[in-house]
């Protein structure tokens, strides 16, 4: 599969792996981990952030794809929506199909809500099913929530919302048992202790997975859970707007993809779970994202005056693939670095410590293959490093891939690459967007009766979101809202239904002299070529 320049690079490398597996790598320093990122990260390189010139964060440097979203026109006319005909009225309303929807849905119908959960395309078509590291949690005797809340604080650049981290660390023994309850069927060793094993950043083993294929098995435990509890989940319908009252979120029109219908909801408390923005494909990185992650609940909770934060950062996974073609951005999880696997350049050298947070890896990567000219090309002309995964079978013994890392290992067979026997082409990919809505820690955001979780939510992971918090935060957050949307919902009745916000927000748009081609949310991304939308036929 490999083209002969990539062989005789693979010869070097296993030529140097006798030295390698007895070298030692240690952490960078805060100023070497400094120099890095502003020469080599992307989020530092010049012209891709810009000024926001409307709503709440006006004046605020942000990522020219995010600000091409927030500075456009609602997809639908403010002046001329028809809210006569209500299609669903309930007391909570989930926005997303994800894990945090998911688990904030069932949290809220066992507070006693009646719940609806709208989803972009199938129930569970989202970045969670795509998780395959694993989920941190600080339950085992040598570790605690304070040192997990001190990982998180020093990977997040020390930038993180303090009040949100100490919910996330907390909250995550709880978490864990609640999935084990509900049936996640995670790692153990033959008496049953959790299995736990390192991740970038972290002082102390707390990685619970199951294989490679954590979110899988997550999502696919509370998928059943919410179909087995009669939960009703409407498919293919995407919010599109909120709808408030004076400040106050009343509900959200949906929009079904498939009939072209707009759907009317009512409700009394609204919980954003939409996710992230890897489909916008900043500064045209490839993406581990599932199809949908277009951040539509940013536009709509930003479009509603809700303020956002570290939105002019993203976060690089350093290890997606980057040969074969077929493949391209799909993640090649950090549980393998965890394991053993060395990142090597095209002499077969080592050039950092694998367990770095994913900022300096990534940074560390494109410096490799940019500056250092030390990166393997492939025939398309393509760069990436090495991920020496054959060192994973000589460290733990044969058969461990294949054991623990069943997935990937099935992925790469289908191109006749044996990762067990040769190494894994890897370059960084669009990954996760750590920032978002501005939320508190009882998920609350600044619009009334507006809840936020997940990766839609920012402020937990700083600049800088470790492995294994994002599986975290869905469940945590996820609860926390469903619980806190639920009460507050037995308190409130229901609300008038206006677009006065999108009103204003085109008023700001219009003396901005934005232009009206300008729509969003974006909801799908458009992969046809400018050619050949000039050729299609207007029916």
């Amino acid at each position: 599969m490999y083209s002969q320049d990539m062989v005789d690079s693979i010869n070097r490398l296993e030529e140097t792996r006798k030295k390698r597996i007895k070298q030692d790598f240690t952490l960078l320093t805060s100023e070497e981990k400094y120099n890095l990122l502003n020469q080599f990260h992307p989020d530092y390189k010049k012209g891709t952030l810009r000024e926001l010139r409307i709503g709440p964060n006006k004046g605020e440097r942000v990522i020219n794809e995010i600000a091409n979203l927030f500075e456009a026109y609602s997809q639908i006319d403010p002046n001329n929506f028809d809210f006569s005909e209500i299609d669903h009225e309930v007391d909570v309303l989930v926005i997303g199909g994800g894990g945090a929807g998911a688990s904030a849905a069932l949290i809220s119908q066992e507070n006693g809500a009646n719940v609806l959960l709208a989803t972009k395309l199938r129930f569970g078509d989202s970045n969670t099913i795509m998780a395959q590291g694993g989920i941190q949690a600080a339950d085992k005797q040598n570790d605690s929530p304070p040192r997990h809340y001190l990982d998180v604080i020093g990977g997040g650049g020390f930038e993180n919302t303090p009040e949100l981290v100490n919910v996330l660390v907390r909250d995550a023994p709880d978490a864990i048992a609640w999935l084990e309850d509900l049936g996640v069927m995670f790692d153990k060793e033959i008496d049953g202790t959790m299995i736990t094993i390192h991740g970038g950043g972290t002082s102390r083993k707390r990685m619970h997975s199951a294989r490679d294929y954590s979110g899988g098995e997550i999502m696919k435990t509370l998928k059943d859970e919410v179909k087995n509890r009669n939960i009703e989940v409407i498919e293919y319908s995407p919010a599109i707007e909120l709808i408030t009252d004076a400040g106050i979120c009343t509900g959200a029109i949906l929009y079904n993809l498939e009939t072209d219908e707009y759907i009317i909801v009512r409700s009394k408390t609204t919980i954003l779970a939409t996710g992230g923005a890897g489909r916008l494909h900043v500064q045209d990185f490839p993406t581990s994202n599932h199809y949908g992650a277009t951040a539509d609940g940013l536009v709509i909770a930003y479009r509603a005056g809700n303020p956002v934060i570290f939105m002019d950062n993203i976060q690089y996974h350093p290890t997606g693939a980057a040969f074969p073609e077929q493949i391209v951005g799909l993640l090649v999880t950090e549980k393998c670095r965890g394991l053993g696997a060395q990142l090597v350049n095209n002499d077969g050298d080592r050039f950092i410590y694998e367990l770095e947070t994913r900022d300096a890896e990534s940074a560390a990567i494109i410096r490799e293959c940019v500056e250092r000219n030390k990166g393997i090309e492939t025939p398309t002309g393509m760069s990436g490093v090495w991920l020496d995964t054959p060192m994973i079978d000589i460290i733990h013994g044969k058969g461990t891939i294949q054991k623990k890392l069943p997935a990937m290992y099935r992925q790469y067979k289908r191109f006749d690459i044996d990762m067990s026997k040769e190494p894994l082409l890897v370059y960084p990919t669009q990954h996760f967007q750590n920032g978002g809505i501005i939320v508190n820690e009882k998920t609350e955001t600044k619009i009334i009766n507006l809840y936020g979780a997940g990766e839609v939510e920012g402020g937990v992971h700083g600049r800088n979101r470790l492995m294994g918090n994002s599986l975290l935060e869905c469940i945590v957050f996820g609860r926390r809202a469903g619980k806190n949307a639920a009460l507050k919902a037995k308190k409130t009745n229901y609300g008038k239904l206006t677009l006065q916000h999108v009103k204003r927000y085109h008023m700001e748009l219009k003396q901005a002299n934005i232009s009206k081609d300008c729509k969003s949310p974006m909801l799908l991304p458009d992969y046809r070529r400018k050619e050949t939308i000039s050729r299609m036929i207007d029916i």
